[in-house]
C-alpha cells in the first residue's frame, strides 16, 4: 500500500488531509486545530517529502521513519501535521477491512456518553449556568466541563472570585445529579491547586484537569496524591519520554493523550502500550482518546 498523493484543505481553524495510494485507495484525516493553516504547510514541507512513495502497511515503521527524517524538528507543529497523514491512513486501513476505525481498533460500542464542554473564561457564572441548563434541556447532557482559574495563571483567577462562584452557580442551577469536570489549563501552583481541589470536592466535582503547568510533573503529582477527586493531564504532551515518566510515576489519575497533538492514532496507541492495558480500574487509571476535534 504505497502513498501516491497527499493533499490538504484548510483555513485558520480546521485542516483536512486527503491521501491516495497507487492502488486507488482514498482516505481522509485531520491535522490538529488551532492555526491549522500553518500546520498544513508543515504537512507539505516536513511530512509529505518523506511519506510519498512509502509503504503504509506498517504504520509504526512509517511514522518512525518520518520522525527520524525530521529529528531536528521535534516540535508540536510536526506532530500536529503528522496527525493528518496518520489519521488518513487509518481511514484507508479501516475501509480496506470493511470497518470503521473504531471497529478496526477493537471497539464494539455503538454509542458512548459525552459531556458538554465550555471553552470560555470570558463569561459570567450566571451566563455559563444558563448555557448548561439549555444544553441539558435540549440535548440531555448529564456531564459538563468548564474552565476555572486563568490559563497559565500563576495562581491568579480570570477575575477575583470567579472560580468559586462558577462552581457554586452551576451546581445550584443544575442540581446534584449531573457530573462536573473542570479544566484549569495550568493555572496553579501545587498549594493553590490543592486548596482549589478541596473546594471542588465539596461541590462534587469529579475531574480536575491540568491543575498545574503541564510541564511541572512533580507539581501535578503532589496534587494527585493530596486529593480524592480524579486529577488528569497529558493533553499537551507528545514526547514519549515524558509519557513514560507520567505513567511510571503515577503523576495523574487519568492520562489524556490528544490524538491530534500526539501525531495521530499510531503514536497514541504507543501510549496505550506504555500503560499496559486500556483501563486499570483498581488504579483509577484511564486512557482518554480525545476526538479529532480538540476539546
Amino acid at each position: 500500500m504505497k502513498i501516491a498523493s497527499i493533499e490538504t484543505f484548510s483555513n485558520e481553524y480546521v485542516g483536512f488531509v486527503r491521501v491516495r495510494t497507487i492502488e486507488g485507495d482514498e482516505g481522509w484525516g485531520q491535522v490538529s486545530t488551532y492555526n491549522a493553516d500553518i500546520t498544513t504547510q508543515i504537512v507539505h514541507r516536513h511530512i509529505a517529502p518523506h511519506a510519498l512513495g512509502q509503504d503504509a502497511t506498517d504504520m509504526d515503521a512509517l511514522i518512525q521513519f518520518i520522525l527520524e527524517r525530521e529529528h531536528k524538528f521535534p516540535g508540536t507543529y510536526l506532530y500536529r501535521a503528522l496527525c493528518g497523514l496518520d489519521t488518513a491512513l487509518w481511514d484507508i486501513h479501516a475501509k480496506r477491512a470493511g470497518k470503521s476505525v473504531a471497529q478496526l481498533l477493537g471497539s464494539t460500542k455503538e454509542s458512548f456518553p459525552v459531556y458538554a464542554s465550555s471553552m470560555r473564561r470570558d463569561i459570567s457564572p450566571e451566563q455559563e449556568a444558563e448555557r448548561f441548563v439549555a444544553l441539558k434541556e435540549e440535548f440531555g447532557y448529564q456531564s459538563f466541563k468548564f474552565r476555572i482559574g486563568r490559563e497559565c495563571g500563576h495562581d491568579i483567577d480570570q477575575w477575583p472570585g470567579r472560580t468559586e462562584e462558577i462552581v457554586k452557580t452551576v451546581r445550584r442551577a443544575l442540581g446534584d445529579k449531573v457530573n462536573f469536570l473542570v479544566d484549569a489549563n495550568s493555572a496553579y501552583t501545587p498549594q493553590k491547586a490543592i486548596e482549589t481541589g478541596r473546594m471542588l470536592e465539596d461541590y462534587g466535582v469529579s475531574h480536575f484537569e491540568e491543575p498545574c503547568p503541564y510541564w511541572e510533573l512533580d507539581w501535578t503529582k503532589q496534587v494527585t496524591e493530596a486529593l480524592s477527586l480524579d486529577v488528569s493531564g497529558g493533553e499537551q504532551d507528545s514526547n514519549m519520554v515524558v509519557w513514560k515518566q507520567m505513567i511510571d510515576n503515577k503523576v495523574v489519575d487519568i492520562v489524556q493523550p490528544d490524538v491530534c497533538y500526539m501525531g495521530g492514532i499510531t503514536r497514541t496507541l504507543q501510549v496505550v502500550k506504555k500503560l499496559g492495558f486500556l483501563v486499570h480500574s483498581t488504579a483509577q487509571t484511564f486512557l482518554w482518546l480525545l476526538c479529532f476535534l480538540h476539546m
